[in-house]
This record gives structure tokens, sequence and C-alpha cells, in this order.
């Protein structure tokens, strides 16, 4: 995606036949990683769409994308609003989508044979807004951390900064992070899915309002997930549909993005506090939130070092 640079600001004027499937993919400084990920979208039969939203990239990737979308008519190209955000970026393809179902992919994350076509096989069926996710794996072929998670509450939250749900059987139930759990051979309920992957109808997506624009990175899909259950449609995790998640490839700062997912946790728990003690303790717990989030990056250059 090297090519001479040229200004547009626009996207393109292709508007397909009724495509079944919008895959939607919001970038930002992703890195060489961006080039695959597309890749493996254009690649999927199941895919009649990508909307790729912009959200700032580097002139020379920029130009690649214009490139793509002048030269694949699959390919809805939304540039020229700068860093929105995540949400409202997201919330832009959703606008430019023209699928019936919707799949939201990041853009280091690459989808596996038959990955789309599972997600959508599993919405059916389903009560309106449901979400169905993917089972989201580390390149070394182990499933992710935050693949597929639990209540996400005040007390799940202590529990798991605090570790005191690893560190004590009785109380794994409220550990939020699930990949240690046995793998389902179907698909199984669970309260919150990633966004690294999941798939929506395009209708019901807008029947939740899109995602909450006052996230700007992260817990989005938290916050969606509890939208969704709350307004009586399943959340889902689908185990035959694969994806291998880089993570950490932006040239942001990992300061910064850690920030935003403390400041997004706590913003969540306020959201859905229902009664005042809640909202205290939300309001407690935002100082470890927020340190935990700071010291994180710490952590990881240090084990990096020693690596």
């Amino acid at each position: 995606m090297n090519q001479a640079a040229r200004s547009v600001t626009a996207t393109t004027d292709f508007t397909p036949a009724q495509p079944n499937v919008s895959v939607i993919m919001v970038a930002y400084r992703t890195g060489e990683s961006l080039e695959k990920a597309i890749r493996s979208v254009l690649d999927d039969p199941a895919v009649n769409e990508l909307v790729m939203v912009d959200n700032g990239s580097a002139e020379a990737t920029a130009e690649g994308l214009r490139v793509l979308a002048r030269d694949e008519p699959r390919v809805v190209l939304l540039q020229g609003h700068g860093n929105i955000g995540f949400a409202r970026g997201a919330n832009r393809g959703m606008l430019a989508a023209h699928g019936h179902y919707v799949v939201f992919l990041n853009p280091d994350a690459f989808l596996q044979a038959g990955c789309v076509d599972a997600l959508i096989r599993g919405l059916n069926g389903q009560p309106p807004r449901s979400l169905v996710g993917a089972c989201i794996l580390n390149p070394d072929g182990r499933e992710q951390r935050g693949s597929r998670r639990g209540e996400v509450n005040v007390l799940s939250a202590v529990m798991t900064l605090s570790q005191l749900s690893r560190r004590f059987p009785n109380l794994d139930a409220y550990e939020i992070y699930r990949n240690h759990d046995v793998m389902p051979e179907g698909l199984v309920p669970i309260p919150t899915i990633s966004g690294a992957c999941f798939a929506a109808s395009l209708e019901d997506f807008k029947a939740l309002g899109g995602f909450d624009e006052g996230y700007f990175l992260h817990v989005e899909d938290v916050d969606l997930c509890w939208r969704a259950r709350r307004s009586g449609g399943s959340v889902l995790f689908q185990p035959k549909a694969k994806v291998v998640h880089l993570g950490h490839t932006s040239k942001s700062s990992p300061w910064r993005v850690e920030m935003h997912k403390g400041l997004g946790l706590t913003r969540y728990l306020l959201k859905r506090a229902e009664n005042l003690p809640a909202y205290l303790a939300a309001l407690i717990l935002l100082p470890l939130i927020m340190l935990t989030a700071m010291v994180r990056p710490v952590v990881w250059h240090v084990r990096g070092r020693r690596a």
C-alpha cells in the first residue's frame, strides 16, 4: 500500500446489489497487518462487501486504500474524518453498509476458513438484537484471553483486577475472562463476546443504536453485549468461527491505549450502576482501574526485555 499519494476525501460510488454480508473494519495506523486482514476478508467467499473506515492512516497506507477501493468493487472506503475513535468509526461503517448482516473485524485480525459463514449461521433463529462472536486466537493457536468473557460488573472487575478470582478456585465464577473454560462444541450463550470479530444483522445493530460513541477505544463491545442482553437479545459464542488476532499492532502509545481501556471500563461501570451504592463502588474502583491500566504497559516492556 505504498502508492503515490493523492488527496481524496470521499467514499467509493459503488452500491452493490443487495449484498448479504458486509464486513466493517476500522483502521488507525495499524501497520503491516492491515493488508493481510483485508486480504482475509476479500478471500472469504461469504463476504459480499468490505466497508473500510480509515481513521487517519499514514498517507502511504491511505493512498493504498484508495487504490484498493478504485480497483475492487466490493470495497467501500470512508476517509477524511480523522481519528474519531473506534465506536464512531464503526457506526459510520454501519451507516455505509448495504448487507443484511454485518461482521465487525479488527484491522489486525485474520479470518480463518468458514468464519463468516459460521457466524451468520449462528444468528439464524435467534431473537432480535442478537450478537454472535468468533473464537479469537493468538498467533500460536491458543484462545485469546478476551475471546469470551463473563459478566462485567463492579464485583467481577474487582475480583479480576486483583487476581483473586484466579488465585482462589471458589471465586472463579467472578473471573471475567473465560478462555480457561472447556471449549464448547457448538454455539453457546455467554455474557460478553469480543469486539475483535462478531456478527449481527444490520437491522438489529441499528436497533441497538450501534456502539455507544461515548467510548473512544475499548469496552464499547462490553457495553454493546450488556445492552443486547438487556433488550432481550442473545449474546452467543461460536467456537467454529475462528479468527487469528495479533493485538497491540497500532502505532499509538501503549499508555494511551491502556488509558482509554481504563476510562472505558470506568464509564461502563458507572453507566450500568442501578443504584447509589453501585455508583459509589464504581467511583471507588476508579483508582485501581486506572493504576492497573497504567502499570500494564510497564510490565509488558519489562517482560519483553527479559524475553
